[in-house]
């Protein structure tokens, strides 16, 4: 099978809590709605949003011998996702997820990173070899994929930053060795156009793509610094859990179809706001037919 994406890393599950504010006064105790464990993190978001799109997708990680790590396998092998699995010995990274009446949420992330820990290669070298794109995921262990996708055109090879500062050399490695960098402007301030430049600059970075919520995204690359307004939202929010890894998705859907950055962009929005009016992190991504009507 060749698949369309292979996705290194990034599954989790995610302990989401419904509070009546963000940022959450101080108090001993509150009575909140039903708290909820369910699939997150962002490999997950952008395998599951891309399986939804009709891509053929393999996601491959390290999960925890225990109950989180068995409702992740689970869940990818009820949807027919391609999947490998080795077994982290310090468990399944978890995150805390507070999400307030707005939708906005703050996560609390525990990582379970392991120095030294390694990707089986037999997981992943078959199907990088041969697949359409590679999204590597910011989990420590996966930088050192990037040696195996060496001779892979640099377009092929995509990642998300996230919420990075610019500073953090965690991230770094990332960003100097893929070719479409996807980040949030939520850390970067009067700094974002600076950042871009600069991953544009350090390695082989050809697009920077960066998110500002509600204000759209702005995109770098050879045509220079541009700013795309944000889709509507097709409805009322619900959650902005997952809404980053849904416009990755999306993106990565006009990519793989030959479709310009700029319709590439508005296919990512679309994507994104779906996921807003969504209670959960990636339990219903957008589907192909929605995704197209509403582009």
């Amino acid at each position: 099978m060749t698949h369309d994406v292979v996705v290194i890393g990034g599954t989790g599950v995610d302990t989401t809590a419904y509070v009546p504010a963000l940022p959450l006064p101080y108090a001993d105790t509150y009575a909140v709605p039903p708290v909820v464990d369910r699939i997150g993190n962002t490999g997950s978001g952008v395998a599951l949003g891309c399986h939804a799109l009709g891509l053929r997708v393999r996601i491959v990680d390290l999960v925890g011998d225990d109950p989180q790590g068995r409702l992740i396998r689970e869940h990818f092998a009820a949807r027919g996702v391609d999947a490998g699995w080795a077994t982290a010995p310090q468990g399944t990274r978890r995150s805390v997820l507070l999400v307030g009446p707005d939708g906005r949420r703050t996560s609390l992330f525990d990582p379970r990173a392991e120095p030294g820990e390694r990707l089986p290669r037999e997981l992943y070298l078959d199907a990088v070899r041969d697949a359409r794109h590679v999204h590597v995921s910011i989990t420590d262990f996966s930088r050192h994929v990037y040696p195996d996708l060496a001779g892979r055109p640099a377009a092929t090879i995509s990642t998300d930053l996230h919420d990075w500062d610019g500073e953090n050399d965690h991230h770094r490695d990332f960003a100097r060795s893929s070719g479409l960098v996807f980040l949030s402007a939520a850390a970067l301030g009067d700094r974002r156009e600076e950042v871009m430049r600069a991953i544009l600059a350090m390695g082989r970075a050809e697009t920077v793509v960066c998110t500002a919520g509600a204000d759209g995204c702005h995109v770098l690359d050879s045509g220079g610094l541009r700013h795309f307004a944000a889709a509507p939202l097709p409805g009322p929010v619900a959650d902005s859990n997952g809404a980053g890894d849904a416009f990755v998705s999306g993106f990565l859907y006009g990519r793989l179809h030959g479709r310009p950055v700029e319709e590439c962009v508005r296919l990512g929005s679309v994507a994104g706001a779906h996921a807003c009016t969504v209670t959960g992190t990636h339990e219903d991504p957008i589907t192909e037919k929605a995704l197209l009507d509403r582009a």
